[in-house]
């Protein structure tokens, strides 16, 4: 994540997610409840839903990504298929009310959904009260805490949510929704206003993501840099004031770094933050088109 106090990266990735941190106390999102309206499911049913452009599900369970994707790129992360639920009941009638951090940020919970080439993509602002079991278990797989450090019990993981929703509010947790499935965590964040702004030479405006891909199977398949690409564009289309997007995975995580360059970041320095030694990313408005 963020070099935020709460952890220091969030693009952590390599066997785990393409985002993560390094630092203190959290600031991630987890949850996944029961199966009430209003809770979201930590296992469907059925298998998780395939990618539209993709001809069937994947033997694992997880999306489809067109051939001509660089499924070498993606982070891999290691939970297990049942973690994958299906979107909240009643997300697209009533998004959360937008807090500090989503006005800071445009109002994700505003935004519309996106076609993208490996489907129908949405971020959700993250509700503690209904996404931290599920987001907890994600962060418990040993692959995600080896950078994201928020294994533990619940809590810890609620802990780190409600530090960016409740806190001086530059950071949003968002699940990622992918043709009806949850299947990813998502961290935007003011990165201007963030603590990593002391470690490089940032702009007014710059946004910092993170990223963790939930299921095993959606992961090391090019998923995360169809959807890292993506969401990209999304910040650069609503937050006309960006001129570009910054992320700091850490140097020892290629996976999460290969990801990126596919995805349209160019690297731009090696920081020191704390607890870890991490690569800047930057994808510039200027440069979108062609990289």
């Amino acid at each position: 994540m963020p070099v935020h106090d709460a952890r220091t990266g969030a693009e952590a990735a390599s066997e785990a997610g393409l985002g993560a941190s390094t630092a203190s106390s959290p600031t991630t999102v987890s949850a996944a409840p029961a199966a009430s309206p209003t809770t979201v499911p930590a296992a469907p049913a059925a298998s998780p839903t395939t990618v539209s452009a993709a001809p069937a599900a994947s033997p694992a369970g997880g999306h489809e990504v067109p051939a001509e994707s660089d499924c070498e790129t993606t982070l891999s992360m290691r939970p297990v298929r049942e973690f994958t639920a299906p979107a909240p009941e009643g997300a697209d009638a009533a998004p959360a009310p937008p807090g500090p951090a989503d006005d800071l940020l445009g109002r994700i919970g505003d935004w519309d959904p996106l076609l993208t080439p490996v489907g129908t993509f949405r971020l959700l602002p993250v509700r503690p009260e209904r996404d931290t079991a599920l987001l907890a278990r994600w962060m418990n797989d040993p692959a995600v805490a080896a950078f994201w450090e928020l294994d533990g019990p619940e809590e810890v993981t609620g802990r780190h949510l409600r530090a960016q929703l409740e806190g001086e509010g530059h950071s949003v947790p968002c699940l990622g929704v992918l043709d009806g499935t949850v299947m990813s965590y998502w961290e935007l964040y003011r990165a201007d206003l963030d603590p990593l702004a002391r470690h490089y030479p940032a702009r007014p405006h710059d946004t910092g993501v993170h990223l963790l891909l939930g299921a095993v199977a959606d992961r090391g398949r090019g998923l995360g840099s169809a959807l890292l690409r993506s969401v990209t564009d999304l910040v650069l289309d609503h937050r006309p004031a960006c001129a570009r997007v910054v992320a700091e995975p850490d140097l020892r995580n290629t996976a999460s770094l290969t990801a990126f360059l596919s995805a349209g970041f160019r690297f731009s320095a090696e920081l020191s933050l704390p607890g870890k030694r991490a690569a800047l990313m930057i994808r510039d408005r200027s440069l979108r088109h062609l990289m």
